[in-house]
């Protein structure tokens, strides 16, 4: 039976409810795996495996030993980063908008204007390190001075533990990192609850206690205070931005094939490094030693052999369209397993349709919708707490299911053929109202400001619509 890290450390909380917490803690935090998310971030900075080869040779004892002299060329290609950076940029590189009925278009209008560039850098952020972890955490908060605030939390400081029902709902969140106390580092342990955090100090015998100075707060204490009273948002304040259902990175469907690709070139290297022009096959040689033939070869342009010596003169061949072919394949399967983009295609000719650019990017845009239905979760996730702040400055006033009515707009960034983009536009017309027509034309960014734009140079200018029926029909003469 296959049991996920966060159902595995719920079981750990049930199971040993007598326990102290302190111990659970400890026990949670020593099995938090992420090894996968560091090998993630390693690959996409170009840190691959290949980095870390070493060429080995047999000593006179018989023991492997590493070859210090051996040429050892350790190319790494960053195909991580770029299949990343690819699906980043499609996904999240024009801001994410809100759009809803007209019912709530002035709680959408707010929601909008406190989602500024910042939010729109960190959401782009968000999605780099979750594709290269497989999660990543946003944690809002109000700071003392009674402001909404976020911060990303990486996910290998956190540790989510889930309801025991369906495993969806995170009902507790252990933050782990580590500080500096008395000139060493330990770590600190935060365990937050719907309704409170309870803050934890690693000892120098590795067992966690109870934090006892923490600046003037309470222990265990509130997510933020009202009045100078400690109060809990009512739910844990931590939203998960998943890669995927599985919480797998991106690196886990490719890696095999960037490091044989690495290992290949990096081969390749070390071979034409060391590639003699000639290698001299010696019979009857007269000489004492190899140095000495080197030396007469260079001085005399001569060497002495007997009756039955001579040189014969032999080439080292290295098999270039083998190794081509073999790379050219390996590049595509990059490209096809990490469902990128292969800009080196020339398979639609200079100026290609509107259906053969979506063919194009097809595995990238099924890619970034997995990514996108996960994020559009959290992202409404995160707004639940935007909106109770709202609510909580009596800037807003909205029914619970207001944000049900809220739509995540992802404007994914793609080489469109705009002309037939806007054909398409101008005869949906009469099928399809303005506002569908405008947020799909290629030129708009923001739908609501353009309607506004729109409506400001109608009333400044003599407009007259002509589909609309007069007011009064003319008398006829």
């Amino acid at each position: 039976m296959f049991i996920t890290e966060s159902e595995l450390a719920a079981k750990r909380v049930r199971d040993a409810a007598t326990s102290a917490p302190e111990a659970i803690l400890k026990d949670l935090i020593d099995g938090h795996d992420i090894r996968h998310m560091e090998e993630g971030e390693r690959y996409y900075h170009n840190e691959a495996a290949i980095k870390k080869r070493q060429i080995y040779v047999t000593d006179e004892a018989g023991q492997k030993i590493v070859d210090k002299e051996a040429i050892n060329n350790r190319v790494a290609h960053n195909w991580h980063k770029l299949l990343v950076d690819q699906k980043v940029s499609y996904l999240l590189g024009k801001p994410v908008t809100l759009s809803g009925s007209e019912e709530h278009e002035k709680l959408i209008e707010e929601l909008n204007n406190w989602l500024s560039d910042r939010w729109h850098d960190r959401l782009q952020e968000i999605g780099k390190k979750s594709s290269n972890k497989g999660v990543e955490y946003l944690h809002p908060y109000i700071n003392e001075d009674g402001e909404f605030r976020f911060v990303i939390i990486p996910a290998e400081q956190g540790i989510p533990i889930y309801d025991t029902d369906y495993q969806e709902e995170v009902v507790q969140f252990i933050r782990h990192y580590p500080v500096w106390v008395d000139g060493k580092e330990r770590l600190r342990a935060e365990w937050w609850t719907k309704d409170d955090v309870t803050y934890y100090l690693e000892q120098e015998n590795g067992t966690f206690e109870l934090e006892t100075a923490i600046d003037g707060r309470s222990n265990p204490d509130g997510h933020y205070k009202v009045n100078g009273s400690p109060v809990g948002w009512g739910k844990v304040p931590f939203v998960e931005f998943r890669n995927n259902e599985e919480k797998y990175p991106d690196l886990k469907y490719y890696k095999e094939i960037i490091d044989i690709y690495d290992l290949i070139v990096s081969d390749l290297a070390n071979d034409l490094s060391g590639l003699q022009r000639f290698i001299y096959v010696l019979r009857g040689y007269g000489g004492q030693d190899l140095d000495e033939f080197l030396t007469n070869l260079r001085r005399y342009r001569a060497i002495n052999v007997d009756e039955r010596g001579g040189v014969d003169l032999a080439q080292a061949d290295i098999p270039v369209e083998a190794i081509e072919s073999f790379l050219d394949r390996e590049e595509e399967n990059i490209f096809l397993f990490g469902q990128g983009l292969n800009v080196k295609t020339d398979r639609f000719g200079q100026s290609p349709s509107g259906v053969a650019l979506r063919f194009l990017y097809h595995l990238l845009d099924l890619k970034a919708n997995t990514m996108a239905r996960k994020f559009s979760f959290a992202i409404k996730e995160f707004l639940w707490f935007l909106i109770e702040y709202l609510r909580l400055k009596g800037k807003v006033s909205v029914s619970d299911d207001a944000l049900g009515d809220i739509e995540v707009v992802f404007n994914k960034t793609m080489i469109t053929n705009d002309l037939e983009l806007v054909d398409i536009a101008l005869k949906s017309r009469d099928l399809l109202s303005d506002r569908t027509i405008r947020s799909h034309h290629p030129w708009t960014v923001d739908e609501q400001k353009e309607a506004q734009r729109l409506e400001e140079e109608r009333e400044q200018s003599d407009y007259v619509n002509l589909d609309e029926e007069p007011d009064e029909e003319l008398d006829d003469e």
